[in-house]
Protein backbone atom coordinates (compact mmCIF):
# COMPACT_ATOMS: atom_id res chain seq x y z
CA UNK A 1 0.00 0.00 0.00
CA UNK A 2 1.48 3.34 -1.22
CA UNK A 3 -0.04 6.96 0.78
CA UNK A 4 0.40 9.42 -2.31
CA UNK A 5 -0.90 13.12 -2.54
CA UNK A 6 -2.22 14.88 -5.15
CA UNK A 7 -2.58 18.17 -6.98
CA UNK A 8 -5.78 18.30 -5.47
CA UNK A 9 -4.01 18.55 -1.43
CA UNK A 10 -3.13 21.83 -2.89
CA UNK A 11 -5.95 22.75 -4.73
CA UNK A 12 -5.94 26.22 -3.64
CA UNK A 13 -1.95 27.15 -3.39
CA UNK A 14 -2.36 25.98 -7.26
CA UNK A 15 -4.76 28.66 -8.08
CA UNK A 16 -5.07 31.97 -9.45
CA UNK A 17 -6.47 33.02 -5.60
CA UNK A 18 -2.25 32.58 -4.92
CA UNK A 19 -0.07 35.72 -5.20
CA UNK A 20 2.32 33.15 -6.40
CA UNK A 21 0.59 30.16 -7.28
CA UNK A 22 2.82 26.67 -6.86
CA UNK A 23 4.24 25.13 -9.79
CA UNK A 24 4.84 21.65 -10.09
CA UNK A 25 8.04 21.99 -9.18
CA UNK A 26 7.03 23.52 -5.99
CA UNK A 27 4.48 20.27 -5.20
CA UNK A 28 7.07 17.93 -5.99
CA UNK A 29 8.99 19.36 -3.42
CA UNK A 30 6.58 20.15 -1.29
CA UNK A 31 5.81 15.99 -1.71
CA UNK A 32 9.09 15.13 -0.35
CA UNK A 33 9.10 17.21 2.72
CA UNK A 34 5.93 15.88 4.15
CA UNK A 35 8.10 12.13 3.57
CA UNK A 36 5.67 10.86 0.55
CA UNK A 37 6.90 9.57 -2.22
CA UNK A 38 3.66 9.32 -4.79
CA UNK A 39 2.35 12.28 -6.55
CA UNK A 40 -1.13 12.32 -8.75
CA UNK A 41 -0.54 14.93 -11.09
CA UNK A 42 -4.35 15.27 -11.52
CA UNK A 43 -6.92 17.49 -13.51
CA UNK A 44 -3.70 20.41 -14.30
CA UNK A 45 -4.41 20.59 -17.61
CA UNK A 46 -1.37 22.95 -18.35
CA UNK A 47 0.90 19.54 -18.83
CA UNK A 48 -0.76 18.78 -21.29
CA UNK A 49 0.91 21.79 -23.75
CA UNK A 50 4.32 20.77 -22.15
CA UNK A 51 7.13 19.04 -24.69
CA UNK A 52 8.57 16.69 -24.57
CA UNK A 53 11.80 18.13 -22.94
CA UNK A 54 9.91 19.99 -20.04
CA UNK A 55 8.47 16.71 -18.95
CA UNK A 56 11.45 14.80 -19.22
CA UNK A 57 12.46 17.40 -16.78
CA UNK A 58 10.02 16.89 -14.41
CA UNK A 59 10.52 13.13 -14.02
CA UNK A 60 14.22 13.57 -13.74
CA UNK A 61 13.10 16.42 -10.76
CA UNK A 62 11.15 13.64 -9.31
CA UNK A 63 13.69 11.38 -10.04
CA UNK A 64 16.15 13.08 -7.90
CA UNK A 65 13.70 13.85 -4.98
CA UNK A 66 12.71 9.68 -4.80
CA UNK A 67 8.74 10.40 -6.19
CA UNK A 68 6.57 7.96 -8.38
CA UNK A 69 4.05 10.04 -10.50
CA UNK A 70 0.62 8.85 -11.82
CA UNK A 71 -1.56 11.62 -13.81
CA UNK A 72 -5.11 12.12 -13.84
CA UNK A 73 -7.51 14.22 -16.24
CA UNK A 74 -11.07 14.33 -17.36
CA UNK A 75 -12.25 12.67 -21.20
CA UNK A 76 -11.93 9.41 -22.74
CA UNK A 77 -12.06 9.93 -26.19
CA UNK A 78 -9.02 8.48 -27.89
CA UNK A 79 -6.40 11.52 -29.34
CA UNK A 80 -7.05 13.21 -25.55
CA UNK A 81 -6.09 9.24 -24.01
CA UNK A 82 -3.41 9.02 -26.62
CA UNK A 83 -1.72 12.33 -25.42
CA UNK A 84 -1.99 11.03 -21.89
CA UNK A 85 -0.65 8.00 -22.60
CA UNK A 86 2.27 9.11 -23.89
CA UNK A 87 2.95 11.35 -20.83
CA UNK A 88 2.61 8.51 -18.23
CA UNK A 89 5.30 6.91 -20.53
CA UNK A 90 7.44 10.00 -20.40
CA UNK A 91 6.98 10.18 -16.95
CA UNK A 92 6.70 6.83 -16.51
CA UNK A 93 3.37 6.68 -14.65
CA UNK A 94 1.83 3.16 -14.42
CA UNK A 95 -1.61 5.13 -14.34
CA UNK A 96 -3.53 7.52 -15.69
CA UNK A 97 -6.83 8.59 -13.83
CA UNK A 98 -10.15 9.96 -15.80
CA UNK A 99 -13.57 10.67 -16.15
CA UNK A 100 -16.02 9.74 -18.88
CA UNK A 101 -17.59 13.07 -19.23
CA UNK A 102 -16.11 16.51 -19.20
CA UNK A 103 -17.65 19.94 -19.52
CA UNK A 104 -18.48 19.83 -22.94
CA UNK A 105 -18.51 16.41 -24.12
CA UNK A 106 -21.24 13.53 -22.75
CA UNK A 107 -20.56 10.00 -24.34
CA UNK A 108 -23.12 8.12 -24.84
CA UNK A 109 -22.67 4.23 -23.23
CA UNK A 110 -21.68 3.00 -26.72
CA UNK A 111 -19.26 6.00 -27.55
CA UNK A 112 -17.95 5.53 -24.10
CA UNK A 113 -17.30 1.55 -25.06
CA UNK A 114 -16.13 2.11 -29.00
CA UNK A 115 -13.82 5.43 -27.40
CA UNK A 116 -11.96 2.94 -24.68
CA UNK A 117 -11.95 -0.14 -26.43
CA UNK A 118 -10.13 1.59 -29.48
CA UNK A 119 -7.39 2.66 -27.16
CA UNK A 120 -6.83 0.62 -24.29
CA UNK A 121 -4.90 -1.91 -26.72
CA UNK A 122 -2.29 0.88 -26.76
CA UNK A 123 -2.72 1.14 -23.12
CA UNK A 124 -1.85 -2.51 -22.18
CA UNK A 125 1.35 -2.53 -24.71
CA UNK A 126 2.36 0.07 -22.69
CA UNK A 127 1.88 -1.10 -19.75
CA UNK A 128 -0.30 1.42 -18.22
CA UNK A 129 -3.86 1.46 -15.93
CA UNK A 130 -6.52 3.64 -17.29
CA UNK A 131 -8.89 4.54 -13.93
CA UNK A 132 -12.73 6.06 -14.43
CA UNK A 133 -13.04 7.58 -11.40
CA UNK A 134 -16.57 7.61 -9.88
CA UNK A 135 -18.56 10.73 -9.82
CA UNK A 136 -22.34 12.31 -9.39
CA UNK A 137 -22.57 12.39 -12.96
CA UNK A 138 -22.04 8.47 -13.71
CA UNK A 139 -23.97 5.83 -11.76
CA UNK A 140 -21.45 3.55 -10.14
CA UNK A 141 -23.44 0.84 -11.78
CA UNK A 142 -23.16 2.45 -15.25
CA UNK A 143 -19.47 2.48 -14.92
CA UNK A 144 -19.25 -0.77 -13.96
CA UNK A 145 -20.91 -1.72 -16.80
CA UNK A 146 -18.58 -0.10 -19.17
CA UNK A 147 -15.42 -1.53 -17.39
CA UNK A 148 -17.04 -4.99 -17.73
CA UNK A 149 -17.84 -4.14 -21.55
CA UNK A 150 -14.76 -3.15 -22.47
CA UNK A 151 -12.95 -5.87 -20.36
CA UNK A 152 -9.53 -4.61 -20.82
CA UNK A 153 -7.04 -5.75 -18.22
CA UNK A 154 -6.13 -2.26 -18.02
CA UNK A 155 -9.04 -0.31 -17.50
CA UNK A 156 -10.44 -0.40 -13.75
CA UNK A 157 -11.99 2.04 -11.69
CA UNK A 158 -10.98 4.83 -9.38
CA UNK A 159 -13.12 4.70 -6.16
CA UNK A 160 -13.76 8.20 -4.57
CA UNK A 161 -17.15 7.56 -2.33
CA UNK A 162 -17.66 11.36 -1.53
CA UNK A 163 -18.23 12.33 -5.08
CA UNK A 164 -21.03 9.93 -5.51
CA UNK A 165 -23.25 11.34 -2.53
CA UNK A 166 -24.49 14.16 -5.17
CA UNK A 167 -25.90 11.70 -7.37
CA UNK A 168 -27.91 10.33 -4.16
CA UNK A 169 -26.03 6.84 -4.31
CA UNK A 170 -24.77 6.01 -0.40
CA UNK A 171 -21.12 5.58 -0.48
CA UNK A 172 -20.69 2.31 1.38
CA UNK A 173 -22.86 0.96 -1.91
CA UNK A 174 -20.83 2.33 -3.95
CA UNK A 175 -17.95 0.80 -2.36
CA UNK A 176 -19.24 -2.47 -2.29
CA UNK A 177 -20.58 -2.51 -5.92
CA UNK A 178 -16.98 -1.20 -7.77
CA UNK A 179 -14.47 -3.12 -5.33
CA UNK A 180 -13.59 -5.90 -7.41
CA UNK A 181 -12.52 -3.16 -10.45
CA UNK A 182 -10.79 -0.86 -8.36
CA UNK A 183 -7.67 -0.03 -9.25
CA UNK A 184 -6.53 3.39 -7.20
CA UNK A 185 -8.18 4.98 -3.98
CA UNK A 186 -8.80 8.67 -3.41
CA UNK A 187 -9.17 9.59 0.40
CA UNK A 188 -11.42 12.30 1.23
CA UNK A 189 -13.84 12.90 4.21
CA UNK A 190 -16.63 14.70 3.62
CA UNK A 191 -19.89 15.83 6.22
CA UNK A 192 -22.95 17.91 5.84
CA UNK A 193 -23.54 21.15 7.04
CA UNK A 194 -26.69 23.40 7.44
CA UNK A 195 -26.38 26.78 5.43
CA UNK A 196 -27.41 30.06 7.12
CA UNK A 197 -30.55 30.59 8.16
CA UNK A 198 -31.28 26.39 8.11
CA UNK A 199 -31.28 26.55 4.49
CA UNK A 200 -30.46 23.67 2.92
CA UNK A 201 -26.95 22.03 3.39
CA UNK A 202 -23.11 22.22 2.00
CA UNK A 203 -21.64 19.39 1.50
CA UNK A 204 -17.51 19.93 2.04
CA UNK A 205 -14.48 18.61 2.86
CA UNK A 206 -12.82 17.51 6.47
CA UNK A 207 -9.78 16.27 7.62
CA UNK A 208 -9.91 12.75 7.38
CA UNK A 209 -11.54 11.10 10.74
CA UNK A 210 -13.71 13.74 11.34
CA UNK A 211 -16.45 13.61 8.51
CA UNK A 212 -18.89 10.59 7.00
CA UNK A 213 -16.01 8.52 5.32
CA UNK A 214 -16.44 5.51 6.57
CA UNK A 215 -12.36 4.92 5.75
CA UNK A 216 -12.05 1.39 7.18
CA UNK A 217 -14.85 -0.51 5.00
CA UNK A 218 -13.26 1.37 2.33
CA UNK A 219 -10.12 -0.02 2.37
CA UNK A 220 -11.55 -3.33 3.74
CA UNK A 221 -13.81 -3.80 0.86
CA UNK A 222 -11.48 -2.59 -2.14
CA UNK A 223 -8.76 -4.55 -0.05
CA UNK A 224 -6.40 -1.40 -0.39
CA UNK A 225 -3.68 -2.88 1.52
CA UNK A 226 -3.38 -6.13 0.20
CA UNK A 227 -3.23 -5.32 -3.30
CA UNK A 228 -0.73 -2.40 -3.05
CA UNK A 229 -3.70 0.10 -4.22
CA UNK A 230 -2.47 3.55 -3.74
CA UNK A 231 -3.97 5.99 -1.76
CA UNK A 232 -4.49 9.48 -3.10
CA UNK A 233 -5.09 12.09 -0.28
CA UNK A 234 -7.40 14.90 -1.94
CA UNK A 235 -9.15 17.78 -0.05
CA UNK A 236 -12.45 19.55 -0.46
CA UNK A 237 -11.42 22.64 1.63
CA UNK A 238 -14.12 25.50 1.36
CA UNK A 239 -12.40 28.71 0.71
CA UNK A 240 -12.14 30.73 3.98
CA UNK A 241 -12.52 34.15 3.05
CA UNK A 242 -8.61 34.94 1.92
CA UNK A 243 -5.73 33.38 0.71
CA UNK A 244 -3.48 33.01 3.41
CA UNK A 245 -5.64 31.60 6.24
CA UNK A 246 -7.18 29.21 3.12
CA UNK A 247 -3.26 28.06 2.42
CA UNK A 248 -2.99 27.34 5.99
CA UNK A 249 -5.64 25.56 6.29
CA UNK A 250 -4.78 23.75 3.56
CA UNK A 251 -1.55 22.75 4.06
CA UNK A 252 -2.51 21.97 7.98
CA UNK A 253 -4.82 19.22 6.49
CA UNK A 254 -2.13 17.53 4.57
CA UNK A 255 -0.54 16.75 7.89
CA UNK A 256 -3.59 15.94 9.49
CA UNK A 257 -4.34 13.63 6.43
CA UNK A 258 -0.83 11.76 5.75
CA UNK A 259 -1.19 11.51 9.95
CA UNK A 260 -4.20 9.59 9.88
CA UNK A 261 -3.54 7.51 7.03
CA UNK A 262 -0.10 6.28 8.84
CA UNK A 263 -1.94 5.58 11.97
CA UNK A 264 -4.60 3.52 10.02
CA UNK A 265 -1.86 1.61 7.60
CA UNK A 266 0.50 0.29 10.18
Amino acid sequence: MTIGLSTYSFFWQLSDEAPQPLTLSDVLRRTRELGVDLLQICDYPAIEQWDDDAVLALRREADELGIELELGTRGIRPAHLRRYLHLAELLRAPLVRSMVNTADDRPTPDEAAAALAEVMPEFEAAGVTVALETYEQQSSTALVELVERVASPRLGICVDPANTVAGLELPRDVVERVAPHVVNVHVKDFAFSRRDGWVGFTLAGVPLGEGLLDYDHLIDTVDARARGLSQIIEHWLPWQGDYETTARLENEWNDRNLDYLRRNNP
